[in-house]
């Protein structure tokens, strides 16, 4: 991730976090004033995305990525969970 892509990233979250419309002139504000350069395109394309996306919902499902499959590792784990019930059980 560039460094770019962070200042675009961080001022969305500052106006995010003060309740105020990200937009991409306020975007570019921010980044302005903490002296980061911007190609003209960063903050349009964050505004756009945050205009499509809830903002809460993009913090709070960072890195969720793909679903695991089924049977892969879940029940592997669930199997080794039960074991471990069983033996404090037994003791």
């Amino acid at each position: 991730m560039s460094n770019q892509e962070l200042a675009c990233t961080y001022a969305a979250l500052i106006l995010h976090d003060d309740g105020i419309a990200v937009t991409a002139d306020k975007i570019s504000t921010i980044c302005a004033a903490a002296g980061v350069e911007l190609e003209t395109y960063w903050p349009g394309l964050f505004a756009k995305l945050l205009e499509k996306k809830d903002m809460e919902d993009l913090i709070t499902n960072v890195g969720g990525g793909a679903a695991p499959a089924a049977g892969a590792g879940g029940a592997a784990a669930g199997g080794a969970a039960a074991e471990e019930e069983k033996k404090e059980e037994s003791e």
